[in-house]
């Protein structure tokens, strides 16, 4: 008896020294997790006077780390303008056929409205993004979408209070996301789809920007661009979204990479310098899912050619968004032009706008005629309204 008493108590004692390793182990882990990302080196600095893509960004912070007060961007004054006179990057139209009106968003969260595409009144302030990590940051990269009896505007936010992930010698990845805002006119006011404060519709660990919204066999995509910055040789995913587009229904997956397209340079070999850094990669940019009349399924997306900024097409072989992906040998406009997206005007005219800057002068839309009656894209001659 004495025996079996003494083997149960050993036992017992082993199963609470485990247990006590298991919690031990389990806290271990958590703290790990919490522990802050501390900042680390970063890539090469720039040469003097070097060609160099978005200026010097600021230091990134750790997670947690509430963003600085930022004064309230002033309200800008109401203007009528002529489509030459607009400056903007990564433009963006939507044609609303209920009002016979083209809204016109972008890079900087305004909106611009225009019944014939030549005379524009803007910029409105629409975005509302009170009580969110979002409020008061930067939007880049702005669309409005018509899904159902809503309108969606997918922006793009930054937070550099906040640092993901430190990628040794190369960068310090602050938070970026691509999230959406909703509201009952397209000319809004846009609010948060999930009002949470911390909320992320992609991987809170990935760098994303440049999402933008596809439909297929009655579910609604995210397509977004996994930034270079992060992965060195960025990439094109899709996530699937829930019924009410409030969350992910998946992880993302993987469309293609950018050093896939014979036209897509390394960074360094062009001699092109990034955030003030010498970093090395191939950039993903600027996605937009499109068919052809005879409903092959393509994608415009852009990257850094040989004559800096370049806009591109990709196509799948299988009609879905799942691919696999095939990339055009050369790009479909490559004078640094590009993050361009296709519309159709109210008399029919298929029509692709995209952002042009003239060495380092500003970015300023334009408008081109395009051919998709076909199996390809056809570029036509400069349009003017």
């Amino acid at each position: 008896m004495n025996k079996f008493l003494n083997v149960s108590l050993a036992l017992a004692f082993i199963a609470v020294i485990m247990a006590g390793n298991l919690e031990n182990s389990m806290a271990q882990a958590q703290t790990r997790e919490k522990k802050p990302l501390v900042p680390g080196e970063q890539a090469p600095p720039a040469n003097p006077g070097q060609r160099n893509f978005g200026g010097v960004r600021p230091p990134v912070g750790t997670p947690g780390q509430q963003p600085m007060m930022r004064p309230p961007r002033p309200e800008p004054e109401i203007v009528t303008v002529s489509f030459d006179d607009l400056s903007m990057s990564d433009p963006f139209i939507y044609p609303d056929e209920e009002t016979k009106t083209y809204y016109l968003t972008g890079t900087g969260g305004r909106l611009y409205k225009s019944k014939d595409l030549k005379m524009w009144t803007g910029p409105f302030s629409i975005l509302d993004l009170t009580g969110t990590w979002m409020d008061g940051l930067f939007c880049a990269a702005g669309e409005i979408h018509h899904i159902g009896d809503k309108y969606y505007y997918a922006g793009t936010w930054s937070d550099h209070s906040t640092l993901i992930q430190v990628v040794p010698r190369r960068y310090n990845v602050p938070r970026n996301q691509t999230q959406l805002l909703v509201s009952d006119k397209p000319e809004g006011p846009y609010k948060p789809l999930v009002a949470e404060r911390e909320f992320c519709l992609g991987p809170e660990d990935w760098d994303i920007i440049d999402g933008t919204l596809y439909t297929e066999n009655d579910t609604t995509y995210m397509v977004i661009v996994h930034e270079w910055t992060q992965l060195i040789d960025g990439t094109m995913a899709y996530m699937p979204l829930s019924k009410d587009l409030t969350h992910r229904t998946a992880d993302p997956v993987t469309i293609f990479r950018a050093s896939e397209a014979p036209w897509s340079k390394e960074m360094n070999s062009i001699g092109e310098a990034t955030f003030g850094l010498k970093m090395p990669g191939w950039v993903t940019d600027g996605p937009q899912m499109f068919r052809t009349k005879t409903g092959r399924l393509g994608m415009l997306w852009s990257s850094w050619g040989e004559n800096r900024y370049a806009q591109g097409v990709a196509w799948s072989e299988s009609g879905t968004i799942k691919g696999p992906w095939i990339q055009e040998k050369e790009a479909f406009k490559g004078d640094n032009s590009g993050h361009g997206m296709l519309f159709t005007t109210f008399e029919g005219k298929r029509l692709l706008i995209i952002h042009h800057a003239e060495g380092n002068g500003p970015r300023k839309p334009q408008l081109y005629e395009v051919d998709d009656s076909g199996n390809k894209l056809i570029l036509g001659n400069r349009y003017n309204p």
